[in-house]
């Protein structure tokens, strides 16, 4: 098995992603904790792939980064690749996009997510991006998920994000697209059986 090195701290990012590459002959682990990663790109595609490249260059091993995020019609595209650095908390960063919405008719909003995957010396091997168009609640609903989730209501469904099982959640969003894509482009590495 070939290891794969997330570029996340986070545990929980770390099961997501083992759960939609479980059939590929990776080992997943993550990032050396003190390795930090500075999101320094202006769009997702650049994050991730920073992200993976730099991982890559400094544990030795093919690395894969995700970036995402909520990208609002009526603002502009705001939060977009601000969207975990929008206000401290998520309840803060949910408050501050529905008060600059305020009573604007115009709820339309996509989430973003973009996958990379470095070779280990730091140049990027794939790319993937998927997208979830949706709208803007007026105000939260559900308690499950994370981030914006309680207030974004996919396209041709009645539920927020917040509000699905976290099989639906993944079969219609932004990461699961991406993730689809990306299973899709890896059989043609030499060392993934998908």
């Amino acid at each position: 098995m070939t290891l794969l090195v997330v570029a996340t701290g986070n545990p929980g990012k770390l099961r997501e992603m083992q759960a939609y590459l479980s059939d590929c002959g990776w080992e997943l682990t993550l990032k050396p904790e003190d390795l930090e990663i500075e999101e320094t790109g202006d769009t997702f595609a650049a994050n991730a792939c920073l992200k993976a490249s730099q991982v890559a260059q400094a544990t030795g091993n093919w690395a894969i980064a995700d970036d995402s995020g909520l990208q609002v019609d009526a603002l502009n595209g705001a939060p977009g690749v601000y969207s975990a650095r929008y206000a401290k908390t998520d309840g803060d960063r949910i408050a501050r996009v529905l008060k600059e919405l305020g009573d604007t008719p115009n709820r339309q909003a996509q989430f973003v997510c973009v996958v990379a995957i470095a070779r280990p010396d730091g140049t990027i091997a794939l790319q993937s991006e998927g997208v979830c168009r949706g709208q803007i609640l007026h105000a939260p609903r559900g308690s499950g998920g994370f981030g914006y989730d309680p207030i974004f209501c996919p396209q041709d469904k009645q539920l927020t994000f917040a509000e699905m099982t976290p099989e639906l959640k993944r079969s219609v969003s932004h990461r699961g697209k991406a993730f689809a894509a990306l299973l899709q482009k890896l059989p043609h590495l030499n060392n993934t059986h998908c």
